[in-house]
């Protein structure tokens, strides 16, 4: 996105006075809208026409010492307050970062990395109803990322209840009535550099997150909530390619309660030119609930982008399968999506 403006700024450090001052900085504020038709077939769509609009606010600046410090604020789809997160960048020690269930912490950054001209399988449009892993990224996080070495990334985000809640300065959780408590992930990412053009787009990464729950389970405590993924991605020339699986479990063995979830999904896109680009994605997710048979849902995502400078057409075509887990004859859709994009 090209900026909108450019507003400079002086830092106040206030209670950070006594570790460095920040020289002058600046926020940058970009935007986008995109209008949308939608077709779902067997669903009663009504007014297909919907419009979205957003803006991202990013600010940079840089300490005594060199080191960097971030923020950046969204304001996504009629949203007064969106998402939120600031980080501090060290010279050689890594990267600090707080944020607001902005999804770019722990595993919640790698819920779905497979390449796609536009949307994500299950956001194009169609409905899904498919749980994916978010670990502590779903609650105000505090994550500490090693600098890139060999390729090789580690990180580890903490939130000290991951109850899904964003907090304010100078506030707290408080009481919450949420089961899950404290929680962690760990993630390591690896870009292998091979000293050849052909295997620099190879990605690879796994992860796990571990969340404490307050609650008993047939009498006992319940276990820890889980989650996990592993996947790999690889880009060559203009096809990109990736495949994923993820997993998360409930931790409680009561019938009717949560066993798991297995999520798996593969992706593949092909850059025609710098204008067009058509993927093909498809996503297969288990249900399993104590004391009930599994459930399939099958998400697939055909798409095309093409752009023109700031401006992009895109299209999707969409089914799934026993939407939200679901196997009635309603749970079974097709549609289309049809998108204009601006980016300012």
């Amino acid at each position: 996105m090209n900026k909108l403006n450019k507003i400079g700024l002086s830092a106040l450090c206030g209670s950070l006075a006594c570790v460095a001052s920040a020289n002058a900085g600046e926020i940058s504020v970009s935007g986008s809208t995109q209008a949308t038709w939608v077709s779902n077939e067997g669903s009663t769509t009504g007014n297909p026409l919907g419009l979205n609009t957003g803006l991202t606010f990013s600010g940079s600046g840089e300490l005594d010492g060199g080191q960097k410090v971030a923020l950046t604020i969204t304001h996504a789809d009629k949203n007064a307050f969106s998402a939120a997160s600031m980080s501090l960048t060290t010279n050689n020690f890594g990267q600090i970062r707080v944020a607001l269930a902005d999804g770019g912490s722990g595993i919640d950054a790698y819920d779905d990395k497979m390449p796609t001209a536009w949307e994500e399988t299950w956001g194009a449009g169609l409905g899904t109803g498919i749980d994916l892993i978010s670990g502590v990224g779903a609650s105000t996080n505090i994550q500490y990322k090693t600098p890139t070495i060999a390729g090789i990334t580690l990180s580890y985000a903490w939130a000290g209840a991951n109850d899904g809640q964003q907090i304010g300065d100078k506030a707290s959780g408080g009481s919450s009535p949420s089961k899950f408590q404290r929680g962690h992930d760990i993630m390591l990412n690896i870009n292998p550099s091979f000293g050849t053009d052909a295997l620099s787009g190879l990605n690879l990464f796994v992860g796990a997150s571990e969340t404490e729950q307050n609650m008993t389970s047939n009498g006992k405590d319940a276990s820890e909530h889980q989650e996990g993924v592993v996947g790999v991605t690889f880009a060559i020339g203009p096809v990109s390619a990736g495949y994923q699986r993820t997993g998360e479990f409930g931790g409680e063995t009561a019938v009717s309660k949560l066993d798991y979830y297995d999520n798996e999904s593969f992706g593949i896109a092909f850059n025609v030119n710098d204008s067009l680009s058509i993927s093909y994605a498809e996503l297969e997710s288990t249900k399993k609930v104590t004391g009930s048979p599994k459930v399939l849902t099958i998400a697939e995502s055909l798409q095309v982008a093409y752009s023109m400078g700031g401006a992009t057409i895109k299209f999707a075509d969409n089914e799934v399968s026993n939407a939200s887990y679901s196997t009635v004859a309603s749970s079974q859709k097709e549609g289309t999506t049809l998108a204009l994009s601006l980016a300012f």
